[in-house]
């Protein structure tokens, strides 16, 4: 498979940004992507929880190994190596994709869901800041932010996909749905300001893709109860919304060229992750 194909085919958002990319760069996100993507298809996959746990181990120990026959490895540790992402944001992303691999799955405190969200897109967050070139810790720390709120998305868009798998990461009602995307709201608003600290050629991109995600929250809000929710299945941003967003996203840049303010006074929601995660090692 081409690096280029895992975002084409899974995460066709941003796959949609990463066209206002430099491809040099779109590579590199992509190279990144597919790493987080291999590993994913192993706890999504159908085989019994026993293979997905050996095939897991096996990936992480050929990884942790320097297997370089691998390909997606390889390029994994190249990423690594030349942007100097810590081997911790990498270890959490591997916990949190780590912890799916069992029968059935259910967190009851927001504490949970946090943490969750920061492993398994969190981190991926601040990787492709990493990539992005951002070095200010408090930019780093809303590159994040914007990993956790477009995971809390996901979650509050999947609820009953995932209960098929026997994932229960938020209850099936509407009410905590509608409070996931509330909370999904203040990571979102968190991760504006830093944008600005991204180097302006890869800057449209990331507005494009923030839009386009927080886009599937607000489709969600309309469906105003559990049963229009239901009937919708998955939902998702057409091209003809996608073109909306990105021309909105050009008032955004616009807004964060004209604005003075910065994300040095943002109050990061991260006290109840770094009770068992100390953030600041990871940036």
């Amino acid at each position: 498979m081409s690096e280029q194909s895992y975002l084409s085919i899974y995460a066709k958002s941003f796959n949609w940004a990463g066209f206002f990319l430099p491809k040099q760069t779109y590579l590199k996100c992509s190279a990144l992507y597919d790493f987080c993507r291999v590993v994913d298809n192993i706890a999504d996959s159908n085989e019994t929880i026993e293979i997905k746990k050996i095939k897991f181990l096996d990936f992480q120990q050929n990884f942790n190994n320097h297997k370089f026959d691998d390909p997606i490895i390889k390029n994994m540790w190249q990423l690594i190596n030349e942007f100097n992402i810590p081997l911790k944001v990498v270890h959490d992303l591997l916990d949190g994709i780590n912890s799916d691999i069992q029968k059935n799955i259910k967190l009851n405190k927001k504490k949970d869901l946090l943490l969750y969200s920061y492993r398994v897109a969190g981190t991926v967050g601040l990787m492709m800041a990493k990539i992005l070139r951002v070095n200010k810790k408090s930019s780093l720390k809303s590159a994040i932010d914007l990993g956790i709120a477009m995971q809390l998305t996901n979650i509050s868009r999947d609820v009953v996909e995932d209960l098929n798998f026997g994932r229960s990461y938020i209850n099936l009602n509407f009410e905590e749905i509608r409070s996931t995307i509330e909370l999904s709201e203040n990571y979102y608003r968190n991760s504006f300001y830093s944008i600005k600290e991204i180097p302006f050629t890869f800057r449209f991109a990331i507005l494009v893709a923030r839009r386009v995600y927080r886009k599937i929250g607000y489709k969600i809000l309309r469906k105003q109860n559990l049963e229009d929710y239901r009937k919708s299945g998955k939902i998702y941003v057409s091209n003809i919304e996608k073109i909306i967003e990105t021309l909105l996203s050009i008032f955004d840049l616009i807004k964060l060229s004209l604005i003075s303010k910065n994300d040095d006074n943002i109050k990061h929601d991260h006290n109840l992750i770094n009770e068992e995660i100390n953030l600041n090692e990871r940036i």
